[in-house]
């Protein structure tokens, strides 16, 4: 729901001090008791939270098809009974000694879906949650979902919003890890409706550790932050101890606000808290709407590319991290989590936590990434070359990985040539089907 500045400015900020001078009304309106008052205002917030939580904004990008509205509301349908609690169990059995139970939301998304699988290999139990939104096409999460169920692992389809259908999950399996990952990503589509990243990134994250507070054993959590938090900073490479209080985008903000969320549940509830802030992640089974992805597509298809540079042509560079080198980081995270030190949703001591970064420590200019495709799928790209928006985007970004080195052996292995590889390798044999053409 989005609420104007202009409507929210109407309503009195001390509803007991409302005062309407010369007016004839004036007299019965200090007749209304204290109650009524408090109770007429309470109606109004009341009914503004329920607006917000059970109207899902739509989270289509621009110029995309209308969005299905039966996707709108955070009531998911075909949830509860014994054959949907027996898929549950069985997904998130533990097969191996000391595995881990993993509630893993945004499941069906890229890092999602590499990381069940990885979670799900070593023997750990693994639940999905996913709500398929069509933010980019829904057909590609629908093919990792497909993917996922050949390994055993069930993606419950439902909104991370909905608290009642979160109860429902740790009433069935008590979990002892969530890896929180679904949000709602990408800089630029913040511009055109920013209400999807409130409602995710903030919203879905209060509502995720709600849950995992009042959980009885409260589980650890280990959830994607983002590289975008360090904003305008200039001190490179990026350290978990420089200044992230300069966002350069709303949807860096939300991510900020989720770290300083995630403090808040920390000191108060004793929850377990890892943050992760991925530095541009690429690969198999990736995001269409990062770049690495459309260049390729439109190479292929003889289209011109965006390339961008700073001011004064400054060279435009990023931190390329290969899907496999996250994951290692992700189960890293999970490994050495501690335990959530609250019982009932009451602290009993200190618990832990962290942010790390998970890059490559490699940055490589954007130039150099069209040049290394232009090689893989031996065409030659249309350069268009463009100046920087002011969009949110941020000329570039280095990691300083030595906490994640120290903390759990955080090593990348995987530079952009060879990663790049890969992924072309993937694209070309998913998309070269007359099924798949028109993505």
């Amino acid at each position: 729901m989005k609420l104007s500045s202009s409507h929210m400015d109407n309503i009195p900020s001390t509803p007991g001090k409302f005062k309407m001078e010369k007016s004839p009304y004036v007299h019965r309106f200090r007749h209304y008791s204290s109650l009524a008052k408090l109770t007429f205002w309470s109606s109004v917030f009341l009914a503004l939270i329920i607006l917000f939580f059970f109207k899902s904004p739509s989270t289509s990008p621009p110029n995309s098809t209308p969005p299905d509205l039966s996707r709108r509301s955070l009531k998911t349908t075909f949830w509860g009974g014994p054959a949907w609690e027996k898929r549950v169990r069985s997904s998130a059995r533990i097969r191996s000694q000391n595995g881990l139970s993993v509630l893993v939301t945004g499941a069906a998304g890229f890092v999602g879906t590499h990381v069940s699988a990885a979670l799900k290999r070593r023997g750990d139990g693994v639940l999905g949650l996913d709500n398929f939104n069509n933010y980019y096409d829904p057909s590609l999460k629908r093919a990792r979902q497909a993917l996922l169920e050949r390994s055993g692992i069930y993606i419950v389809e439902g909104d991370i919003n909905d608290a009642a259908l979160l109860n429902k999950l740790f009433e069935v399996v008590p979990f002892t890890h969530v890896m929180h990952l679904a949000a709602q990503a990408g800089v630029r589509y913040a511009m055109e409706n920013p209400s999807s990243y409130v409602h995710s990134n903030i919203a879905g994250l209060v509502n995720v550790l709600e849950v995992c507070k009042n959980a009885n054993p409260q589980p650890a959590i280990v959830w994607a932050s983002s590289s975008s938090v360090y904003g305008l900073n200039t001190k490179v490479p990026f350290s978990e101890k420089d200044r992230t209080d300069q966002p350069a985008s709303l949807y860096a903000a939300t991510k900020k606000a989720g770290e300083e969320i995630a403090h808040t549940y920390n000191h108060i509830y004793g929850l377990s808290l890892t943050g992760l802030r991925f530095f541009t992640v690429y690969g198999p089974w990736g995001r269409p709407d990062m770049a690495y992805f459309f260049f390729t597509r439109d190479i292929l298809k003889g289209k011109s590319i965006p390339v961008f540079e700073g001011s004064n042509h400054g060279t435009v560079a990023r931190d390329f991290t290969y899907i496999d080198d996250i994951v290692k980081g992700c189960l890293g995270a999970l490994d050495t989590a501690e335990k959530s030190t609250g019982s009932g949703g009451k602290k009993k001591g200190p618990a832990q936590l962290r942010v790390f970064n998970l890059g490559n420590t490699s940055p490589v200019p954007v130039t150099d990434l069209v040049s290394i495709l232009e090689k893989l799928l031996k065409v030659k790209a249309k350069r268009k070359m463009m100046k920087l928006p002011r969009n949110g985007d941020v000329q570039f970004t280095h990691a300083n990985i030595s906490f994640a080195q120290r903390e759990f052996g955080y090593k990348p292995t995987t530079d952009l040539q060879s990663g790049l590889k890969k992924f072309v390798r993937w694209y070309v044999s998913y998309y070269d089907s007359g099924k798949k053409n028109s993505h």
